[in-house]
């Protein structure tokens, strides 16, 4: 029986630290390396318990039809999975914008499968909420799991980055562009770079690792190149998975702050703090 206490829970934004892809399978999906790392920004979502069974989403998302959600998707998936027939209504505040690299879908999922396996007491374990999460994209287990990763495979393979492996955590500055990036059109572009030589966990420590997606993005999305361009003036600046946001780390948030009053008028953005724990479980 789920619990009716309502509370809002976060669904932190990630940045991929650098992507590269080393190779690609005979089924057509990438060999990834990359570093993922959250925010303490994202989307809120709230469950509230039905008296049937039904699985509802009562937030518009335009362009994302209910069934099609990828929070219905996974509260479905949890339910059939634990034989559960508990009904819910499932409202997202967005703030992570689509197409933006940032894994707001896939966090807003994993937060699903961790909130109801905790409100409902189904007691699945991390690694069958993330075996769970995999079935509905390879960036979910590491919302699953929380904690900043290494990644390989097509991304489900984690290496968790704690003490001496763990990454800085910056500032940063994140800029939106005013455009949608479709992954499946990145991961099909001729001119990708799909044969990276594999770096080392040590090497991305010592500053290694670039995003091949960049140079992809930038020649068919505009407003990435001139938001990366207006970001590199202040900071070493980088497009966060396959975009079409970028990031910049500043020491401290007065620092990034300044840079992102200096947006010209019209542009997205916010500042946030970068966290190796996942604030889904803070």
């Amino acid at each position: 029986m789920m619990t009716s206490t309502l509370k809002r829970w976060p669904a932190p934004a990630k940045l991929n630290l650098f992507l590269q892809i080393t190779g690609r399978r005979e089924d057509g999906y990438h060999q990834l390396q990359s570093v993922f790392q959250f925010l303490d920004y994202g989307d809120e979502l709230t469950f509230r318990p039905r008296s049937d069974s039904e699985v509802l989403r009562t937030s518009d998302l335009p362009g994302v039809p209910s069934e099609q959600d990828l929070v219905v998707r996974a509260a479905k998936l949890l339910f059939q999975h634990a034989g559960c027939s508990q009904g819910v209504e499932i409202e997202v505040e967005k703030r992570l914008p689509m197409g933006g690299g940032l894994g707001g879908g896939s966090s807003n999922a994993a937060t699903t499968l961790v909130a109801l396996n905790d409100l409902c007491e189904l007691g699945l374990s991390i690694d069958e909420l993330a075996a769970l999460g995999l079935q509905l994209g390879a960036d979910v287990p590491v919302f699953v799991r929380g904690v900043a990763a290494w990644a390989e495979g097509v991304g489900e393979q984690l290496t968790v980055l704690e003490g001496e492996l763990a990454p800085s955590e910056p500032w940063y500055l994140v800029i939106e562009p005013d455009c949608s990036v479709s992954t499946e059109v990145v991961f099909n572009a001729p001119d990708l770079t799909r044969d990276c030589h594999p770096i080392t966990i040590s090497h991305f420590l010592a500053g290694q690792g670039i995003n091949v997606c960049e140079a992809v993005v930038k020649k068919r999305f505009p407003p990435v190149a001139n938001a990366l361009d207006f970001l590199l003036k202040y900071a070493p600046a980088r497009m966060s998975g396959t975009g079409a946001c970028v990031f910049a780390a500043f020491e401290d948030r007065t620092a990034a702050q300044e840079v992102l009053e200096l947006l010209p008028q019209g542009w997205c953005g916010f500042v946030a703090k970068g966290v190796n724990r996942s604030p889904l479980y803070k």
